[in-house]
């Protein structure tokens, strides 16, 4: 009786259902797979690969062109006051190259170029003669008609300065009024010319004075101030004032 009863105890143990043991998983179903975002990615990779390429050939697209290395004033040609350097080439920027600087010193500047700056063809031009509608007219200045430090491209205002007809002061009204034609370009408070533009000045190095004291300048004004200009200038009667727009 005893061995059977064992007997079908083992049976009831063998039977009972088999539990997980502590520690071990469960196993996971498998994972869903996901083909688009993968292509996705691959083609963000290729973009990526592809841009850092095209930014390393633009970068080594330069060319050499002319950068000034002192100022020039309007008028002048470059000289030596050049250096080259290496710029990205760019098809709407009209720079010089350095194998054109040659060329580019036979050209005067339009206007000043200042330290630094890169030069493009439309800064400079061949020199040509005076403008439509302007003229150039020359003075004879001693010190103190002309400011210091007066340079090409300067902006003036030219005035009428001296004794323009005091001997005729007690003149009757008709003299005074055939006197006052010659004058009536200018006055003690009234320029001549407002706007003159410094063509030319006296060089340190060269016989550009008349005299010991006076010294010739040359100023672009318009035709229609030129007269005035030139009878005052005559009768060394002109003044010049440096004025803002330089």
């Amino acid at each position: 009786m005893k061995i059977q009863e064992r007997t079908g105890a083992g049976n009831n143990r063998s039977s009972a259902p088999v539990q997980p043991t502590m520690g071990e998983r469960l196993p996971s179903p498998p994972r869903e797979r996901k083909p688009a975002l993968a292509a996705l990615a691959v083609l963000l990779i290729l973009v990526g690969a592809l841009g850092a390429t095209m930014l390393v050939l633009r970068a080594g697209d330069r060319i050499e062109v002319v950068q000034v290395t002192g100022d020039i004033k309007a008028g002048e040609s470059v000289g030596d006051n050049v250096g080259s350097v290496l710029v990205a080439g760019d098809a709407g920027v009209n720079y010089v190259k350095w194998t054109q600087l040659d060329a580019l010193k036979k050209l005067k500047a339009k206007s000043t170029i200042y330290k630094g700056t890169l030069v493009i063809g439309e800064m400079f031009a061949a020199e040509s003669g005076v403008p439509d509608g302007k003229a150039v007219v020359g003075l004879s200045l001693k010190e103190g008609q002309y400011p210091e430090g007066l340079d090409v491209g300067d902006l003036v205002a030219a005035y009428q300065v001296g004794n323009t007809g005091s001997s005729n002061s007690n003149s009757n009204s008709d003299d005074e009024t055939s006197s006052g034609s010659t004058g009536s370009a200018g006055g003690a408070d009234t320029p001549i010319v407002e706007n003159a533009r410094v063509s030319k000045v006296p060089s340190v190095n060269s016989d550009s004075t008349i005299s010991s004291t006076n010294k010739r300048y040359t100023v672009t004004v318009d035709e229609s101030d030129a007269a005035a200009l030139a009878r005052a200038a005559a009768a060394n009667q002109v003044a010049l004032v440096k004025v803002p727009g330089n």
